[in-house]
């Protein structure tokens, strides 16, 4: 199929905004038939008890359906889907107990600080969740995480070897909605540096994570549980036009919502548009565990020490970087420094002033474009090194 434009140019692969194409997606409707495992259909959106789950993952054959089924939704169809009952009550109160003693902790450290598509503050957070759970209460965090509910949809949609990462965000009463987004790793960037990665580049975002959610109260509308836009994850071009005037009416006009129960485990394709509700409750926090799973193929193939290659050749970008051009130099360094802002310590390196914190490429091009000294940059880089393992820095 040719997709030249008459001049030639391969205008496809590049994408553009188109509010319109959402409207047009969000307006399918969520059929029963399609999905034969779920219990009902609730607002477009297909619930599925966890016993039915477990009982799948012990058939070859049911587990296959199951995942098939899975994949398929998350892909095709609403994009999102709820697992009732999937973690005992006991045990997510039990966990609960550990998270807020984590919330308390941090609070008075000073560590939390930043949040994505909220205003900093507005709700609590504990980065890297899942780690501090399990460093906290072993048996709790055992207890939590066995459950099928969280394998079978993290496998279903992202394979085998799959990471898991967890942030819980608990939302006090009177704390605002978040600005509805898509997510990780697209939505975490502007909107114009979306717009470099090429249309196939869009595609493959969504198959590189997986959004997951468990329910940490009894979670009245009210009180403000994650909106949601079921087939938002179709368009195509939506990491460019989720932030438009456009596409935020639409996401206002047709966005559902669900009460969930303690132990409820929501799951959604990234790109689907969502974001926490606003907490209307006089009386209630409310908390959800933030699952962000990640596919396994998220990695490179050599560990690089890319901080000894910046400071290598930040001296030498400074003697000839106005022979190379600045274009050149930007080559440079993005064959060197990481142009990336994760994997990090949220803690210590949180997204304040932006969607992501600053890159080690951003450090570089920044202390260039400034004329710092090559110590400076020295300094720059070891700081930044320590913000991501966790240490505070000045």
């Amino acid at each position: 199929m040719d997709k030249r434009s008459p001049e030639g140019v391969f205008e496809a692969v590049w994408l553009d905004d188109d509010a319109e194409a959402l409207r047009r997606a969000v307006l399918r409707q969520t059929l029963d038939e399609d999905w034969p495992t779920a219990r009902e259909i609730q607002k477009g959106i297909p619930i599925y008890a966890a016993a039915d789950v477990s009982a799948a993952a012990r058939s070859a054959p049911d587990r296959q359906r199951l995942l098939g089924e899975w994949a398929t939704l998350f892909a095709d169809g609403p994009g999102v889907l709820v697992i009732k009952d999937a973690i005992h009550p006991n045990v997510v109160e039990k966990a609960t107990e550990v998270f807020d003693q984590l919330i308390t902790e941090e609070r008075e450290s000073g560590l939390g600080a930043g949040d994505h598509f909220a205003k900093p503050g507005a709700n609590d957070r504990v980065w890297n969740s899942a780690e501090k759970h399990c460093l906290a209460d072993p048996e709790n965090f055992a207890r939590y995480y066995a459950t099928d509910a969280i394998a079978l949809a993290s496998e279903a949609w992202l394979g085998p070897g799959y990471q898991l990462t967890a942030q819980v965000n608990r939302v006090n009463p009177g704390g605002a909605a978040q600005t509805p987004h898509r997510d990780y790793h697209l939505g975490f960037m502007e909107r114009d540096y979306a717009a470099r990665f090429p249309a196939h580049a869009h595609r493959l975002s969504p198959a590189l994570t997986l959004q997951g959610g468990i329910s940490h109260c009894e979670m009245s509308v009210e009180s403000g549980p994650t909106m949601l836009l079921p087939y938002s994850q179709t368009v195509e071009n939506g990491y460019l036009s989720f932030g438009t005037e456009a596409a935020q009416q639409v996401f206002a006009d047709h966005h559902v919502q669900l009460p969930l129960s303690i132990g409820d485990v929501v799951f959604f394709n990234p790109a689907l548009m969502h974001g926490a509700g606003t907490n209307q409750t006089a009386d209630m926090a409310r908390m959800v565990n933030l699952l962000q799973v990640s596919s396994a193929f998220g990695r490179a193939i050599e560990a690089v020490d890319r901080g000894a290659m910046c400071k290598a050749l930040y001296p030498a970008l400074q003697h000839i970087g106005a022979e190379l051009g600045p274009e050149a130099v930007s080559n440079v360094i993005a064959a060197s420094a990481e142009g990336y802002a994760y994997p990090t310590n949220l803690d210590t390196d949180p997204p304040v002033g932006g969607l992501a914190p600053l890159t080690q490429a951003q450090i570089v091009e920044e202390a260039l474009t400034a004329g710092r000294t090559a110590e400076d940059l020295n300094t720059l880089i070891d700081g930044w090194h320590m913000r991501r393992a966790g240490q505070k820095t000045d």
